[in-house]
C-alpha cells in the first residue's frame, strides 16, 4: 500500500476537523474510504467529499472513477470542496 497525504481545504477541513492526514491506500477510492473512517464516518464529512474535486500531486483527477485512480507512495491528495466566488 502507498502511504499518502490528504490535505483538506475550506469546508472539507472544517468537516474533517483537521487540515491533513497521512493514510495507507492504493487508490483514491481507498484513500477516501480511509479518510471517512478516521473522521468517524461523519455524514457531513462524507457529503463534502462527495461534492469535492481532487488533485493528486497537482494533477486534477477530473471525471475518472476514484477506484481507477492508482496512488503512488508519498502522493499528496488535495481535497477541494466547491468554492464560492471567483
Amino acid at each position: 500500500m502507498a502511504i499518502v497525504t490528504l490535505r483538506y481545504w475550506a469546508a472539507a477541513k472544517e468537516a474533517a476537523g483537521i487540515s491533513e492526514e497521512t493514510i495507507a491506500a492504493d487508490t483514491l477510492a481507498g484513500a477516501l474510504s480511509a479518510a471517512g473512517a478516521s473522521a468517524g464516518q461523519d455524514s457531513r464529512f462524507r457529503a463534502v467529499l462527495a461534492r469535492s474535486s481532487f488533485l493528486i500531486d497537482g494533477t486534477p483527477v477530473g471525471i475518472r472513477a476514484p477506484d481507477a485512480v492508482i496512488l503512488d507512495d508519498a502522493s499528496v491528495i488535495e481535497v477541494l470542496p466547491p468554492f464560492a466566488g471567483g
